[in-house]
């Protein structure tokens, strides 16, 4: 991470969504002398081959993109043009053809470098995230990692005969992503004729476990890396995801969406309060200690008809938040926030991430029923699951001083109602890695993690998500201006808040509109 500073000028299940956009404030960017959009020599990663390096101008101006299974039709107005160069690698004989896209402003380029990630089973973005970066002066890149821009399709993780496909599965898991900042960088330096200034990693989900990925294993690949919503026990938390499914259908209890509600809401309404303000958030959902008996008997409206919870119910919402155990009750994982939605991972045939994980990867059976699975063949799974992928796709080494010596900066938020990728997987690591490099204090030197109460995965629901997570992280790594805070807000900017640094919480003043940010302030309990 050598930094070239002379030519810098100071990013439901719609919660899949690939990251959330963001972008920062540029000073006037430097002007590199670009003559033609065409393709440059490219030096191969070391295993991996070229194939192919085409280039494709791109008019700019405003760019629409089409509806994904997880997003609405969107448009990024004031784009300037820029060239596109996509290199396509293949490693060995493993016959895959993995593409590398680096997006190149042919004005305002700042020297810096974005990468961006991936959603589900999809590891890159070619559309939003990409030209988003392009706007704010980006040379962004991104891959495919060889398999399809489908977000829910596994099928390519399996050979025509049945097994693992083990160099696709590679190329998902990390080699691409770190294949594509080197790729990145050099197309960049090639085409301008000067160095990467600086290197940015931005991703949720997917993107976050990738994220986590290059700072554990390819540490001085970027400067900065933000990691949002992050699958950092991949293993763990593809298949403890279907845990929701697996108590409805072992305790043959199926509680219709309404009581899930009802569930949801009074859970709310018992630890609402916690932060010194009523607002329908729950801040901090794994110390919320109500208990579902406690609505049994109760009537919900359903539609046009009367419902009473049921002693079943309450004992099925009771395992599901309390999470996945074994066929000992001995715990596994964490279970669904109290306060969040049940409906994605409690709709037949469950969360597709964890479906998709157990009938391909594990079962190696495409058309495998997950619905019969019996408790003490779901932990199986988890355990055959740990066992086989964590190596291969895990990114829970609490051991980062490669990347701190590096100069590297993390940063992390995380919805306290993600429902998809549960908080306390990330909140788990965190510690591990404060007991592994020396407390929170030296860990906040370089890796700050940032709770967003009421926010749904990456982005959604009733609290307030970070307007600006990546110019933080910009500011950071630049300027050495650690953020004490992040500025978010929800969807219609109605409510704000500053997200506090872990392990701070959020605190009502007592006093001022609960609505603005002002009004609260960050404290250590």
């Amino acid at each position: 991470m050598r930094h070239k500073k002379l030519f810098l000028a100071v990013a439901p299940l719609a919660a899949l969504l690939p990251l959330v956009l963001t972008s920062v404030t540029q000073t006037a960017p430097a002007e590199a002398a670009v003559t033609s959009c065409s393709a440059v020599p490219v030096s191969a990663p070391e295993g991996a081959r070229i194939e192919s390096v085409q280039a494709e101008q791109k008019p700019g101006g405003t760019v629409t993109f089409p509806p994904t299974p997880f997003s609405a039709p969107s448009a990024i107005a004031d784009v300037p043009a820029y060239c596109e160069i996509t290199v396509t690698l293949t490693h060995g004989t493993a016959g895959d053809h993995v593409k590398v896209a680096v997006a190149l402003p042919r004005t305002g380029w700042t020297g810096r470098l974005q990468a961006v990630g991936g959603s589900a089973y999809t590891a890159g973005d070619f559309g939003a995230p990409l030209v988003q970066a392009v706007k704010d002066g980006y040379s962004g890149v991104t891959t495919d990692a060889g398999v399809p821009l489908t977000f829910l399709d596994t099928s390519w993780a399996l050979t025509p005969q049945g097994e693992i496909d083990k160099p696709l599965v590679t190329n998902f898991a990390s080699r691409s992503v770190h294949e594509a900042a080197l790729v990145g960088k050099d197309v960049t330096r090639k085409f301008y004729q000067r160095e990467v200034g600086y290197s940015y990693w931005n991703g949720c989900s997917t993107g976050g476990r990738q994220g986590y990925s290059e700072a554990q294993r390819y540490p001085g690949d970027f400067d900065g890396v933000l990691a949002n919503a992050p699958a950092v026990h991949w293993a763990e938390f593809a298949v403890a995801t279907l845990w929701p499914r697996v108590v409805m259908n072992q305790e043959k209890t199926f509680p219709p969406p309404c009581v899930f509600t009802a569930f949801q809401q009074a859970a709310i309404k018992a630890c609402d309060g916690r932060d010194g303000v009523t607002d329908g958030i729950v801040d901090r959902p794994d110390e919320c200690g109500y208990d579902p008996r406690s609505l049994i008997g109760t009537k919900v409206l359903c539609g046009d008809r009367e419902v009473t919870v049921t002693a079943s119910d309450a004992e099925v919402v009771r395992k599901i938040w309390a999470g996945p155990s074994d066929e000992h009750g001995r715990r596994l994982w964490a279970g669904l926030p109290k306060g969040a939605d049940f409906g994605p991972v409690t709709n037949a045939p469950g969360f597709p991430v964890a479906t998709g994980w157990v009938r391909t990867f594990l079962k190696k059976q495409p058309g495998f029923d997950t619905e019969t699975l019996t408790y003490r063949q779901f932990a199986d799974l988890f355990r055959q699951s740990v066992r086989e992928y964590d190596d291969v796709i895990g990114t829970s080494d609490p051991d980062l001083s490669a990347f701190r010596r590096a100069g590297g900066k993390l940063i992390t938020f995380v919805g306290t109602d993600d429902q998809l990728i549960p908080p306390g997987g990330t909140l788990q690591y965190r510690r591990e890695v404060e007991r592994e490099m020396g407390g929170p204090k030296r860990v906040n030197d370089f890796y700050r993690l940032f709770l967003a109460p009421g926010v749904a995965h990456c982005s959604g629901g009733a609290g307030a998500a970070p307007t600006n997570a990546l110019g933080a992280l910009v500011d950071w790594v630049e300027h050495g201006k650690a953020p004490s805070t992040l500025p978010a807000a929800n969807g219609d900017k109605t409510l704000s808040r500053d997200l506090c640094p872990y392990p701070q919480v959020s605190r009502y003043r007592g006093h001022g509109d609960p609505a603005v940010a002002t009004s609260y302030r960050c404290t250590g309990h």
